[in-house]
């Protein structure tokens, strides 16, 4: 004979349920132009000189020029990474695709150097756009930012959508440029709860543009973010933005050994 099994929700429970499924039709419903922030618009700052520097003894080098060895392509697992190596860069090939890190990781210390086209082709998001992803998932934007008008949130040194950059310190088109970043990764309880924010600073160009903020979910180019739970560590992401923006000396430290 079969047990019948049966529960009942409480009150407050059923008033979560249909505050979260009211959210998720109004989340449906929303355009991208309605998380997208204008004002107020971070003041130029010149970053002055910048000199290239070796990787600390005991980083990670993610790409020194060689070889796209530490990458694969993030749209198929165990695909080569396809972008295209001149001298001691890489640069966006695209329509190829994304490209991610072959190993995971969690709260590092990352540098990047990269360079939108010298060339400058369209305005706003069109204009040397690109985006490096911590953990996949939590978007630093790569966008020619110099002269080049756009919403505040989706500038170059933005946390996409989410924090505008205290200063705007964009170099012109076609000169390298750097991000120095200490990302410090959530945290999840076991029942999968949220136990803490990850958390960023960066600092563009030598110049502090992100400081210490809490990184409110997964980017999101339609909607609010909001936390999933997922693995300690996974693979940094450099987007496929279908504009040819090139990077060189990435390297990391991890902070979470």
């Amino acid at each position: 004979m079969k047990k019948i099994v049966s529960f009942q929700l409480s009150i407050p429970a059923i008033v979560l349920l249909l505050t979260m499924n009211t959210a998720c039709a109004q989340q449906q419903d929303m355009k991208p132009e309605e998380t997208e922030v204008w004002k107020p618009i971070p003041g130029k700052v010149d970053p002055n000189g910048f000199n290239d520097k070796a990787p600390p003894s005991d980083a990670i080098v993610l790409f020194d020029g060689s070889d796209l060895d530490e990458w694969e392509s993030a749209g198929e697992e165990g695909a080569p990474a396809e972008w295209n190596i001149s001298g001691d860069h890489l640069t966006v090939a695209p329509g190829t695709g994304s490209i991610q890190t072959k190993q995971g990781f969690g709260s590092v210390q990352l540098h990047v150097e990269w360079r939108s086209p010298e060339k400058v082709e369209g305005e706003g998001q069109g204009r040397g756009n690109s985006g490096i992803f911590l953990q996949g998932k939590y978007e630093l934007q790569v966008l020619d930012s110099y002269n080049n008008e756009t919403y505040s949130n989706g500038m170059a040194g933005s946390i996409y959508k989410q924090h505008i950059p205290l200063v705007n310190a964009a170099r012109e088109p076609g000169e390298w440029q750097s991000y120095d970043i200490i990302y410090t990764a959530p945290e999840f309880e076991e029942e999968g709860r949220l136990k803490s924010p990850a958390r960023i600073t960066v600092f563009w160009n030598g110049v502090l543009v992100q400081d210490d903020v809490e990184i409110e979910g997964p980017t999101e180019y339609i909607g609010h973010p909001s936390y999933e739970v997922h693995e300690e560590k996974l693979p940094i992401m450099l987007q496929d933005h279908s504009n040819p923006v090139s990077y060189r000396n990435i390297w990391l430290r991890e902070l979470d050994k």
